[in-house]
This record gives C-alpha cells, structure tokens and sequence, in this order.
C-alpha cells in the first residue's frame, strides 16, 4: 500500500468513525441516552462482528490488517484518551465537592471498595484459559477490579443533568462523589500501570509509583492553579496569532502528561490534572472552553468511543464461558456499586430514599471504564475477550441508570433548602456580574480614582475576578512616577478585594463563596493626553467590564473629555466612578451605604445588582427607590395618550430587587414614590438618608459627548454623594475605535 493510498484510507476511516459515531450517538441522545452508548454501539456494527460479517471484502478494505494504519488510528486514539482526560478534568467542580464533603467521601470510599473487592475476587476466580497472560494474574485482577470500582464523572454529570437532576442535593452528591471516584480511580490506575510496566508485583516500583503520584499531587495543588494562569495570561495578553491558547492549553496538557510519565505514573493523570487546573482558572473564558470542547466532542470523542466499539469482539458472547462471564462481570458491577454507594450513603447521613438514589445514579460507568479497558487492553493486562466484556459491563450499567434514577427521583420531593438553593443558582445563570471574567480599570491618581480602584477591589473579591489596574496619569514622559501611582491603584484594589472575601466568607452565601486565592491584579501604565487608544489596545484582550475613574469627571453641563474618551476606547458594559463626600477623605474604604434608582428595565437591574455586591462586599446598606408617576401627572399622561405601567408594577420592581438582595444574603429596603419629578425625588433622598453612593444603571446615548440620560446628567450637577453609573451597553460606535479582538479569547 503507498503512502498516498494509506493517507486516503486513514480519512476515510475517520469519515466513517465520524459519521456513524455522530448518528448513533444522536439516536440514543433522542431517547435519553448519552451519547457515547450510541458511539459504541455504532463501533460495534461497524466492527467485524457485523459489517465483517455482512460484507467482508468491504470491511478489509475500509480497515486492513495493515500495521501502519493501525498505527495511525492508534495515534488518534492515544490523542482522544488524552483529550477527553483533558475535558474530565475541566468538567469537574471542585466546589461541588466542598459543598457535599461528608457524604460525597463516604459514598465515594464505600463505593469504590466494595466493587474493587468484587472485582478483585472474580479475577482470582478466573481460569487460567480466561486470563491473557496466567503469570501475571495480579496486574488482570487490579485492572478488573479498578474497571468494576470506578462511575464515570463525565457520563455521570451528563445523565444527571439531562435528567434535571444535578442542582438537587442527592444530585451534587452523586457528582461529587463521582469526581473523587474518577481522581482516586485515576491515581490507583496510574499505580497498577506503574506495576504492569514491572510485569509482577515490585515492591520497589509500587512505592516508585505511590511517591511519584504524591509528589505530583502535591506540586498541582500548591502551585499549579496560579501557574497555570499566569502562562494562559500571558498567551492572552502576547500572542496576537488566532486561537492561540487553545495551542497554549494543549502544550499545557502534553508537558503535564510527559512529567507524570517520568514520574514513573501514566500520562493519562497528568492530562486529568492538566483539566482540573486549567478548569479553575479564571482565565478559561467561557468562549475558549466553549472551543476546546467542540474541538473534543466534535471530532475525538466520537473517533475514539466508536472505535472502542470496532475492537468489540461480540461473537466471544456465543461461547458460553465467556457469555456468562460478562453476565456475571455487570452483576458484580452493578451490585456492587450499588450496595457500596447505599451503605456509604447511610454512613455519610443520608436517608435510605437518598442513599438509594445514590446507589442507582453511581452506577454508570461509560466512558472511565472504556478508557480503563483500552489502556489494558493496550498493555496485555486485559485480552480481547475480557476488554469486551468491560465495555459490555459499562453500556449495560450506563444505559439502565437513567430509568433507575428517574425512578428514585420521584420519591424524593424537593427540600425547602433545595428550592432556595436552586433559585440562587438561576440568579447566577441570569445575572450580570458572574459574567465579568476580567475587570479593566482605567484610573488616575485623584480621589475619583482611589474610589473607582475600590469598587473594583469589592467587585472582584466574591469570584476572584483577574483584574487590570491602567493607570492614566500625566503626558507619556512620566513613566516612573505612573509606576508608582499604578502599585497605589492595585494595592487599593488588592485591599477592597481582601476586605470583601472577608465579607463573602463571612456571609456564608454560595452565590458569593470565596476561594483562599487572592484576586489577582496586574498593573499597567498609561498616557492621559491617549486614554482612548490605550484603553483599545488593551481592550481586545478579552474584559467583561471597564471601570472608569478620573478627574476632572465633569465639565460644563456633562462628562469630562478623558471619560468620553476613555469609555469610548472600550468596545463593552463599562462603569464610571465619581468620588463625593466621605469617599473623597481618609474614609474611601467606609462601609457602602448604596441608593439605587430601579425602574424594572435590565439595565436598570443591572445596576441594582451590582448596587447589592458592593453593599455586601462592604458590608453597607442598599436602598431600592423606585419613581412613578403622581397623580395628577397620571391623569394628564392618560389625556394625551401615553402609556401607563400596570398596577401592581412598581411593587413587582422592588420585590424583584429585594429577592436578589436576599440571594446576596443583604436586606434590601424598598421604597416607592409618586411624584412628578424623579430628579427631586432622588436628591431629598440622597438627603435625608445615610447614602454615600447612588448607583444608576444606564444606558449612552447617540452623540459625540457622553451623555447618559437627563436624570444622570442631573445627578451628575447636583448630587452630593458619589456616584456609580452603569452602561451595561457600549458607547454607540465604540467598536469602531477598537482593533480586532484576539481570537484566541
């Protein structure tokens, strides 16, 4: 065969595995199976046990018996194993874990020993005959009982939440513990790999093997996260080229898998852990996750799982023996599995309707188990016919967890707690501030500045939000003392952000939880005389919000040219912060005592929002004030025709906003006015009450000047305390100004 028919075969190959793998897997997706049980399957007939059989020449020559294109199917394989690792590892949610700790360790323990020992006694069980190699039946019996022992966190978290199950607390137990499950599963794989390497039991090699995983674990977790993102942050801020950290992520995932492999443990661990840092970045926007997971799913989940498939030998299932010893490999499995996630339920807390639930949702095992198998498979440890029988034992369990769960889901009604709980979390899904990934902070040195550089520590402290600080001081010559003034802005913002973790932690509300990192802030330099173009050059590196504060801040009847300008540099929701009152002084940092305008529009919303994080980040105050229309004005508004909001509206406004406030774990005060002029209603308020900051969401309006509306310019001349406006919208024709955004995020 020449090189150029090989290449030829090799595409078909991948068009077949692609386009068979993709309507399987649609197929079951329709009838509420995952899709990677489709994939098999899809393998499975297209494999020698049925496409072989039916048309033998045509299956020779679509997959010949030729070494060098084995090979470069292997290749593929090996890549997906190592890729769909890399996604496992991106998928899970560590806080999830801290979150359900007591029961998730005692189902995950219980759960993998029982079936490990399953595993453990049917391989000493086994026949000579049954077993690939009879002299190292050890290494065969550990990988049957590591196959048994593991769910599948990535089939499990799919099922449950396809299902609706995954915001119910037995949901987040079964995913917890099915995390745990999958990380010991891959260390205790990465040590019987270890040993299969050696042939036989080497104690030498083992304590190799357990030292090399510690020391690994060990340097991950102290100093992978950051590290991590300071290298994806610098592919971001440098690289200009397309999609460049998705090439920065992937180098990431091969030198993490080549060190665990000189450690003397499987690749397979380094590209877990590569996943798991790079999914607590905060730098994988959701946009570049997004990427790499088509790229995944598109393209290698289906090649690989339906190519586990094509190796299937379902025709060993006619010889009795080996029918009845996958038979009895699924009862053990789903036994055992269930019983241990049953009794480690019980033992973690939980009810027996709970702990039964979790013993039906911890028994699909899917995609960990197939790549078990293959490993095995690869290495001698495992024959064809109990690799089959593995992958028979994983789409069986798999496909019978969801009617199993569904089942024991309707005798579980939702708690009190539960229904509180996944209310917060449709907040989140909805809301404006988990959707700022990076924070951009252009300031000066004036006290508008130190306010702004404040608010933007508070905003960041709750989700660790990486943070810019550019300072914009003086003309470009005076480099060094804009030095200095950008390490005062990041240490104000490094101690707002400190002081609101504080708060958050404190609060002890999830929707605020905070991690023990601190928020990482970066300062950068740049001229006042080209606020515009340096906020744009800066800007396409990928910021969900820019927070504005310079002085002077207003000039004649509207906004200062360097805030025009600025906000005009920056093709996004943006802030500007206007330093008043106390906030001028020694008591920048007070406690935020926030009055905001809510009129039921989102941008208003918006701003409320972001009115409650600041209060308690600071631990202040909010005040909702909502303006409708007098009487009087009602009556002359309904003679000329103008439309009216419904009764009952302005009370459905602040109820709006202080259920928001309630998921912030804050006491929002509501109030309501009837008046005909917003602009007095606004200020007596500011007046006779404790407010040191009113907040506005707004939006800009068409215009060389920045102008926000009437009642922000008003406020703008005449209030007395600082002021926060929120443009959750860009200026009009700001995207003009901006040069292309990286692609890469």
């Amino acid at each position: 065969m020449t090189h150029g028919a090989s290449v030829a075969v090799f595409i078909a190959q991948l068009v077949v595995l692609l386009g068979g793998g993709r309507l399987a897997g649609e197929l079951m997706h329709r009838i509420g199976q995952p899709a990677v049980t489709g994939q098999i399957i899809a393998g499975v007939l297209l494999g020698p046990s049925v496409l072989g059989a039916l048309a033998p020449q045509l299956w020779h020559e679509l997959f010949p018996a030729v070494a060098q294109q084995q090979a470069m199917l292997d290749a593929v394989a090996q890549l997906g194993i190592l890729l769909l690792l890399l996604i496992t590892g991106m998928e899970t949610d560590l806080s999830v874990f801290r979150d359900a700790r007591r029961p998730a360790v005692a189902v995950s323990v219980s759960g993998i020993i029982v079936p490990f020992l399953c595993g453990c006694l049917l391989g000493a069980l086994l026949p000579d005959s049954m077993l690939p190699e009879p002299q190292q039946r050890l290494i065969t019996t550990l990988f049957l009982g590591t196959a048994l022992a593991i769910s599948s966190v990535k089939i499990v978290a799919l099922l449950v939440r396809e299902l609706g199950f995954l915001r119910r607390t037995v949901g987040q137990v079964i995913l917890a513990a099915a995390i745990l499950d999958d990380t010991v599963g891959w260390i205790v794989l990465s040590v019987i790999l270890g040993l299969a390497l050696h042939g036989a039991l080497d104690f030498a090699g083992a304590v190799h093997s357990v030292l090399g995983v510690a020391l690994f674990l060990a340097l991950s977790l102290a100093f992978g996260r950051r590290l991590v993102f300071r290298i994806l942050r610098w592919s971001n801020d440098t690289l200009a080229s397309e999609m460049a950290n998705i090439t920065t992520i992937l180098m990431i995932m091969g030198l993490l898998a080549l060190l665990t492999n000189v450690l003397g443990v499987h690749f397979v661990l380094g590209a877990f852990v590569a996943g798991v840092l790079l999914g607590q970045s905060p730098m994988l926007t959701r946009q570049l996750g997004a990427q790499l997971r088509g790229l995944i799913i598109g393209l290698f989940m289906p090649v690989f799982f339906t190519l586990v498939g094509l190796t299937l030998d379902i025709s060993a299932l006619a010889r009795p023996q080996f029918l009845w010893l996958t038979l009895g490999l699924i009862a053990l499995a789903s036994l055992g599995k269930f019983l241990g996630a049953f009794v480690g339920g019980r033992f973690g807390g939980l009810t027996a309707a709970e702990s039964f639930a979790i013993g039906c949702g911890m028994n699909a095992r899917g995609s960990t188990e197939v790549i078990v198998a293959s490993i095995g498979l690869q290495l001698g440890a495992l024959d064809l016919h109990l690799f089959t029988a593995i992958v028979a034992m994983a789409v069986v369990t798999t496909m019978a967890m969801p009617p199993m769960l569904r089942w024991a889901f309707s005798r579980l009604p939702m708690s009190e707690a539960e229904r509180a709980r996944v209310e917060r979390e449709d907040f989140e899904a909805r809301a404006f501030l988990p959707r700022i990934e990076r924070l951009l902070v252009a300031v000066d040195a004036s006290p508008s500045g130190h306010f702004a550089s404040h608010v933007a520590g508070l905003l960041a402290a709750a989700r660790r939000t990486p943070t810019t600080v550019l300072q914009l001081d003086a003309l470009r010559a005076d480099i060094e003392r804009q030095a200095k003034l950008a390490e005062r802005s990041g240490a104000l913002v490094e101690e707002a952000a400190a002081a609101g973790a504080e708060a958050s932690a404190a609060s002890g509300v999830s929707a605020l939880a905070s991690a023990t990192d601190p928020v990482d802030v970066t300062m950068r330099t740049g001229a006042r005389d080209s606020a515009q173009s340096t906020v744009a050059a800066e800007a396409h590196k990928g910021y969900g919000l820019l927070l504005i504060g310079c002085e002077p801040a207003v000039e004649g009847n509207g906004f200062a040219p360097q805030i025009t300008q600025t906000a005009q540099g920056f093709p996004g929701p943006f802030a500007i912060a206007i330093a008043r009152g106390q906030q001028r002084g020694s008591a920048a940092a007070a406690p935020l005592h926030v009055l905001v305008t809510v009129s039921g529009t989102p941008v208003s919303r918006q701003g409320a929002e972001v009115a409650i994080a600041l209060a308690h980040a600071s631990r202040g105050s909010v005040t909702a004030l909502y303006v409708g229309a007098s009487r009087e004005r009602s009556v002359w508004r309904m003679r000329f025709g103008e439309a009216l909001a419904p009764r009952g509206y302005a009370d459905a406004v602040v109820r709006e906003i202080t259920e928001i406030g309630v998921l912030y774990g804050i006491d929002v005060r509501g109030e309501i006015r009837q008046s005909g002029s917003v602009r007095n209603v606004v200020l007596r308020e500011l007046a006779r009450g404790p407010h040191n900051l009113l907040v506005m969401g707004v939006s800009p309006r068409p215009g060389e000047q920045l102008f926000l509306g009437e009642l922000a310019a008003e406020m703008l001349a005449r209030a007395g305390s600082s002021l926060l406006f929120l443009c959750a919208e860009p200026v009009p024709g700001a995207e003009a100004e901006v040069p292309a955004a990286n692609p890469s995020v």
